[in-house]
């Protein structure tokens, strides 16, 4: 199976600079999108027609909002939005917590898919940074419950977590480390957790091994990008059997500036049965 994981940052912006040429020359099997950013009647015929569409989009008009997307000739057996029910709401109000969070079951594949966009944060926004703590901490309580009890053999949470794990996965560590959200060490030490304690395996990462980046997001400012001064904040994290099956990984990195569609570029794994 081929899956895809891309922010888009707004799909219909997208759209207009490109995106249905990748996605015609790619076709992944499954493709997870964050910051849809556009009125969930209208994504289907925004990807093409060719794929089922699982979605939530944000209470909060013009934020977040996340998809699964499904090649039509691929069966679905549930769909689960958000991540708020049946968790502590603590002190988030929950539209805050909408659009980032779908999860999509599909036989075929043994696979429950998530696409996931987590808080971004604001490092000297003491209110920014707890309420994207508080988005972790829910995000890690689902992690827990898909690791103890889940209906198909595998997970995979593919999306836009706006946190680098270590130095290799960002071009300026220095300036960064724990002064920018996104490189604060307790905003890193959930991933440590998540790729530690409860097990989950960043299948890039074990796929490209030590080696820096590759980064998937660059800043519009300046030129990050020509320059490659950017981010590795956007993942595919698996439970270790389906890593053990991940076969290669790459990143769409734009021949340009000028042939971008997002800030973002897709990640894109193929997992195959040993």
């Amino acid at each position: 199976m081929l899956i895809a994981t891309c922010n888009v940052n707004g799909l219909r912006a997208a759209v207009r600079k490109g995106m249905p040429q990748w996605l015609s020359d790619v076709q992944p099997d499954v493709l997870l999108l964050q910051e849809v950013r556009a009125p969930e009647e209208l994504v289907p015929d925004l990807l093409g027609g060719q794929y089922a569409v699982y979605q939530q989009a944000s209470l909060l008009a013009g934020r977040a909002g996340v998809a699964v997307a499904v090649k039509n000739t691929v069966e679905v057996s549930a769909v689960r939005l958000g991540i708020a029910e049946g968790l502590d709401d603590g002190a988030m109000e929950l539209p805050v917590d909408t659009g980032r969070w779908v999860e999509v079951d599909i036989p075929q594949f043994n696979t429950t898919f998530i696409s996931a966009y987590l808080h971004s944060g604001v490092a000297d926004k003491p209110e920014k940074m707890e309420a994207k703590y508080a988005h972790l901490d829910r995000v890690t309580a689902r992690l827990e419950q898909l690791k103890q009890s889940r209906e198909l053999a595998h997970v995979l949470v593919g999306g836009d977590f706006n946190i680098v794990h270590t130095e290799r996965d960002i071009k300026n560590w220095k300036p960064n480390h724990n002064k920018t959200a996104g490189v604060l060490d307790p905003e890193i030490a959930y991933l440590d957790r998540w790729f530690g304690e409860l097990g989950y395996v960043d299948t890039q990462r074990a796929l490209v091994g030590d080696e820096q980046g590759p980064y998937t997001w660059w800043s519009q400012r300046g030129r990050a990008f020509d320059n490659n001064v950017g981010w590795r904040i956007d993942y595919q994290m698996t439970n270790p059997e389906l890593a053990d099956c991940a076969q290669w990984q790459r990143v769409d990195r734009a021949q340009g500036r000028d042939q971008r569609w997002s800030d973002h570029a897709p990640l894109i794994i193929e997992y195959r049965e040993n």
